[in-house]
């Protein structure tokens, strides 16, 4: 797009006509700045320009939350082209931009073994890093289709299901909003809940890991930080390190996934330790029915 190609490139003098084109070295980018993601302003970032040229996103409002991996914020959607209300822009920082260490014991989640998502990505043209950030994205809608579909409370993702479509708004994800005007949904880690609100939190909780459980995966980083609290109901985020069966590390993210939840609830009152919670989440993955989201025709 214009807008990278003038980040990649400036111009010079030369000898012959006055002209000269050198490469200029691009700076891994990190935390977008808001400023640069505010439609109209001359110095618009680059994934602003692409996903407004995608015909997905107006204005961006504000920031949610930042993180090692990413940048939340808060933008419209396009009416025009079926993206209405408010929505939750997910835009990772550089490969190289990032703090996240282990990722050897998640791969790059379940897009590393998906041909629709490879073929996607070979078609984009992306190389290098940029494959790389382009699984990571292509990961979390992946998995968010698959949960979002099987019934699970997830944000809705607002970009797929087709793995092409979703690869061009890398490195974006655009899913959802969870919340309201005044706030977003906050994260159980972040607030105070009365003791039967907070049973019914974990139980629900509970039933979010069985049911990933169900369907032979595991989220990796599973704990009140990354479930929200929306109108009585829990809700889980942030999917690019879930794993399947097919991981080696697949009991040892369980259990670790058990031992988090139940360590991250006792601030909410909740005394359970990591070997019962980890009993009742098969228990429930054993005995819980399906109930896949039903969509109209």
């Amino acid at each position: 797009m214009k807008g990278q190609i003038a980040d990649r490139y400036e111009r010079g003098e030369d000898a012959d006509q006055g002209l000269k084109i050198s490469r200029k070295r691009r700076k891994p980018q990190g935390k977008r700045k808001l400023a640069a993601l505010s439609v109209g302003t001359d110095a618009k970032d680059p994934v602003l320009t692409q996903l407004e040229d995608l015909g997905l996103i107006g204005d961006v409002l504000s920031e949610i939350k930042s993180g090692k991996e990413a940048t939340v914020y808060l933008a419209e959607g396009d009416p025009d082209q079926g993206v209405a209300g408010l929505i939750a822009l997910k835009i990772y920082r550089d490969v190289a931009a990032r703090s996240f260490k282990n990722t050897g014991e998640y791969g790059t989640g379940l897009a590393r073994s998906s041909d629709a998502v490879a073929k996607a990505i070979a078609k984009r043209g992306s190389k290098g890093a940029a494959a790389l950030q382009d699984l990571w994205v292509a990961s979390e809608y992946l998995v968010l289709w698959q949960l979002w579909q099987a019934g699970l409370n997830v944000p809705e993702p607002l970009v797929g299901p087709d793995p092409y479509d979703y690869v061009q708004t890398s490195p974006a994800v655009l899913m959802r909003f969870v919340g309201d005007e005044d706030a977003p949904a906050p994260r159980l880690s972040d607030i105070r809940l009365s003791p039967e609100d907070a049973r019914t939190a974990w139980q629900q909780a509970l039933e979010g890991m069985a049911r990933l459980l169900k369907l032979d995966l595991v989220h990796g980083d599973y704990s009140t930080y990354n479930l929200l609290w929306w109108e009585g109901s829990v809700m889980m985020i942030d999917f690019p390190q879930v794993s399947d069966r097919t991981n080696p590390n697949f009991q040892s993210l369980l259990k670790r996934d058990a031992e988090s939840l139940a360590q991250s609830f006792r601030r909410l009152g909740i005394r359970e330790d990591a070997e019962s919670t980890l009993r009742e989440v098969q228990r429930l993955a054993r005995t819980l029915a399906d109930k896949p989201r039903l969509t109209l025709p």
